[in-house]
């Protein structure tokens, strides 16, 4: 993820997660997929419906979930623009931010968004 989106920057990279879910509702996420971003612009992104395609099958021939998507921000930090929380339309969605303010020193945060509220929700590497 982070090597695709610096290969994008100073353009908005984004993608989609997937993965299972447990009957906690933790999520764990089993492949990120990296789409093209039709917008090319470093303030916004559109998924390419095609590239979306591609990922939803795949997401299905593995048996996993869309755990929701991910895009990068070139110049802001890791949190949600008013443009993010304005088209979060999936609920059960986890939304990530991937900053990259400071190249040398990414950041990766993972959020729930519903209407105008946003939680943060945790990341465990493993």
């Amino acid at each position: 993820m982070l090597a695709y989106a610096k290969g994008c920057f100073p353009e908005e990279a984004c993608g989609l997660i997937a993965g299972t879910v447990d009957g906690s509702g933790k999520k764990t996420i089993e492949k990120v997929y990296l789409l093209e971003n039709t917008d090319h612009s470093a303030e916004h992104f559109s998924l390419s419906p095609a590239d979306q395609l591609r990922a939803v099958k795949d997401m299905r021939a593995n048996g996993w979930k869309p755990l929701g998507n991910w895009h990068s921000h070139p110049q802001t930090p890791s949190r949600p623009s008013q443009e993010d929380k304005r088209l979060a339309y999936d609920r059960t969605a986890s939304y990530l931010i991937l900053s990259l303010m400071r190249l040398e020193q990414p950041i990766l945060n993972a959020f729930h968004i519903e209407d105008d509220t946003v939680e943060q929700e945790p990341l465990e590497y493993v």
